[in-house]
């Protein structure tokens, strides 16, 4: 099944020293992407790593990770969208963070499901899969 993998599972894996395969049962495919959101995050978590060994071990792990799986870039169908289910679950009091916003924008306009330990924000975007990493 495809799917949009969130910052939540590489921070996991980065967390716990798991390899990347995990993810997909030993090989990461085609049907695996990250939204660009996710890339930023991702990158993020390099340039505020607190020594140079960890920047350094962080850096190699997070390229290597966008060296492997395809990021989706944010276009205006995916911003369509997001707006939608912003003002949605805004208007109903459910809101979630804005790069959630983002990852499940675009996972509904590829018609992926989100790869998440992050179940409980994800699960309010109607019609949104989620599914939650039993490793």
């Amino acid at each position: 099944m495809a799917r949009l993998i969130d910052a939540s599972v590489f921070i996991e894996l980065e967390r716990s020293g798991r390899p990347l395969g995990v993810i997909a049962a030993g090989a990461l495919t085609e049907s695996h992407a990250i939204a660009s959101i996710t890339a930023t995050e991702l990158l993020f978590g390099v340039e505020r790593a607190n020594t140079p060994e960890r920047r350094l071990r962080r850096s190699e792990f997070i390229e290597t990770i966008l060296n492997t799986i395809p990021v989706v870039s944010l276009d205006v169908a995916i911003a369509r969208v997001q707006a939608r289910l912003w003002a949605t679950l805004e208007g109903s009091g459910a809101g979630i963070g804005l790069y959630d916003l983002i990852a499940a924008a675009s996972a509904l306009v590829l018609g992926l499901d989100v790869l998440t330990f992050n179940v409980r924000e994800f699960e309010r975007v109607p019609g949104l899969g989620v599914i939650k990493p039993e490793w």
